[in-house]
Formats: structure tokens, sequence, C-alpha cells
């Protein structure tokens, strides 16, 4: 109680132990990025060789996870892909021990991806926001999960183009729930169960109006789950500003990629970090966002 005290009368030590969570988190996100794909295919791959009756034999696509039978989110141990070396404790502390390091991996000095420390402070910051714009409340926890799991969804759609459902799918029942029991989101339950029917609903049309027009499919399952998710947690209110600013903000990187980089434009580009990206600034700013709209249409 007296922690809870403490953080409730002062916002600077509130933000500064949710920053620093954060970022503790941020380390285990990398692992649960980089991980859960490959424990995916292996699912995948062990269900087809028994719905077939053959053997599985087919050899692990990644030469780091072939080394281990098991293979998770608990085992193995935190080490480095290319020698195994176990990590140490205090190889592991977030952003510092990158630095420390020299951004190399301290037995085979093979350089380590810039991307860890940078998933480590990006969650720090998005939850320090978090604390900061809900307070020392049990909804600010509820919504670093949120956070959190946005920020997963967004990478491993980026490497893979996939949307787990073992994360979109708990994401919806758990905004539903945070509305149910009213934890002051300022959602009901109705707009929340709405909000989810039409967030799946909406994209699933415009799939199968682009795929009957075009031939082609313009997005994955994936997405029309998470927008559903976003919905269950703010309300069918929040879905239009949700879709348009992802899709502004998609076609104008599409087109850079396209123009100055030099991309491919037959090869697709995911949708989930965008609808992810959009669902966190409409949950931090998404109040003045309305705002600024409603008075910009009514102006």
């Amino acid at each position: 109680m007296a922690i809870f005290e403490l953080l409730s009368t002062s916002t600077p030590i509130l933000i500064t132990v949710c920053v620093i969570l954060g970022m503790l988190v941020g380390s285990f996100l990398n692992v649960v990025v980089y991980r859960m794909p490959i424990m995916l295919q292996r699912d995948w791959k062990q269900q087809c060789c028994e719905y077939l009756e053959i053997e599985n034999s087919v050899p692990d696509n990644n030469s780091s996870s072939a080394k281990f039978n098991v293979f998770n989110l608990h085992k193995p141990d935190s080490h480095c892909p290319t020698c195994t070396h176990k990590i140490r404790a205090w190889e592991n502390v977030p952003v510092l021990s990158y630095l420390f390091l020299g951004g190399k991996c301290s037995s085979c000095k093979t350089r380590i991806s810039l991307r860890y420390p940078c998933v480590e402070f990006i969650n720090g910051v998005t939850s320090g926001l978090v604390a900061y714009t809900f307070g020392a409340t049990w909804l600010t926890l509820a919504v670093l999960l949120l956070a959190w799991c946005l920020l997963v969804l967004t990478l491993i759609d980026f490497d893979h183009q996939l949307l787990p459902d073992d994360i979109t799918l708990p994401l919806l029942w758990l905004g539903l729930l945070v509305n149910a029991v009213d934890l002051g989101f300022g959602v009901s339950l109705r707009d929340a169960v709405i909000g989810a029917i039409a967030g799946y609903l909406v994209l699933w049309s415009f799939y199968w109006i682009f795929k009957l027009v075009t031939g082609k499919e313009g997005m994955g399952y994936g997405d029309f789950k998470l927008l559903a998710a976003l919905g269950a947690w703010m309300g069918w209110q929040n879905l239009l500003p949700i879709i348009i600013l992802s899709s502004l903000v998609g076609a104008v990187l599409g087109l850079i990629m396209i123009v100055a980089m030099g991309r491919d434009k037959s090869v697709p580009m995911p949708f989930g970090p965008f609808l992810a990206g959009a669902g966190f600034i409409m949950l931090i700013w998404g109040s003045q966002l309305n705002s600024f709209s409603l008075n910009t249409v009514v102006g």
C-alpha cells in the first residue's frame, strides 16, 4: 500500500518506475519477437506431419534454433545465435549492456543487432507515456500490456507478415474484460463489443471487395483480428480514426519506399505495424485528436 501511495502521489516516480519496467520487459519482448514465429513454424510443421502421417524429418529453417530440440520462450536460455554463448545477467541489462559491450558478443565478437537496445528503449518510453496518461491505476497495468503486445505484433508482422492469434485473440478478450469491469477507460461494454465486431467486419469487407475487384489479397486475417482487438479496447467510435491514420501513414511510407528506395511495388507491405501504431496514438492522444477533428469540421 505504501508503494502504491508513493506512486499515486508522485508522478515523476511513477513514470520512472514504468520506464525502467518497460525497458526490462522490452528485453523479454525481443525474445518473444525472435522465438514466437519459430515456435509457430515448428508447431505448424509438426501438425502437417501428423496429419499426413509422415515422420517430421524436415530440418529447421533457422540455423540457430535448429541446434535445440526444446525451443520456447523459456528454453534455451538467452544466448548468442552465432556461438551459443550463454548471456550472463550483467550482459542482459537493457540498453546499458549493449553500450558496455560495444554492441558485440563478449565471446565471439559478432555484432549485436541495434534493434535489441532500440526495442528496450522504445518500450521504456511508451511505458512512461502510458503511466503519464493514465496515472497510478489498475488501468495503467492493463494498458501497459496492450502497449507491449502492440510493439511485439508490429515487429513480428514487419519481419514475417504474421500477426499471431496467440497475441491478437487474448488482446481482444482482455479489452472486453477491461471495459466489462470498468477500470475507468471510459468505454462501455456495449461499445466495446460493437467495436470488436465492427473492427473485424470492416477490414474483412475491404479484403473481399479488393479480392473480387483485383483477384489479389490485400491483407491478412491477422489484420482483422488486430483491429477487432483495438475496437474491443477503445470502442467503435475510434475505429474510423485508426483506419484513416494507419492508411494515410501506410500510403505515405509505401510511396516513399517505392520512389526513394526503389522498393518493388509487387512486394506486399504489412499493414499490422500501421494499425498498431495508429492504435497506440489514439490510445494516448485520441481525445485530443478527436476534439481537434471535430473543431476543424465545425469551424
